[in-house]
C-alpha cells in the first residue's frame, strides 16, 4: 500500500506536466503548420539557398 502512496502522487503530477505541456503548446502556435514539415523533408536541402 506504501507504493500506491507514492505512484498514484507522481502519476497525477507527471499527466499534470503533460497537460501544461500540452496546453503550451497549443498557446505558443506550434500545431499551426503541420503539412509545412511533413512537406519540407521531401525537398531537397538546398532547395530554399539562393
Amino acid at each position: 500500500m506504501i507504493v500506491l502512496s507514492i505512484l498514484i502522487p507522481a502519476a497525477l503530477a507527471l499527466s499534470l506536466i503533460g497537460l501544461f505541456a500540452f496546453i503550451w503548446a497549443l498557446g505558443s502556435s506550434q500545431f499551426e503548420d503541420l503539412e509545412g514539415a511533413a512537406e519540407r523533408i521531401l525537398l531537397p536541402d538546398n532547395y530554399n539557398s539562393k
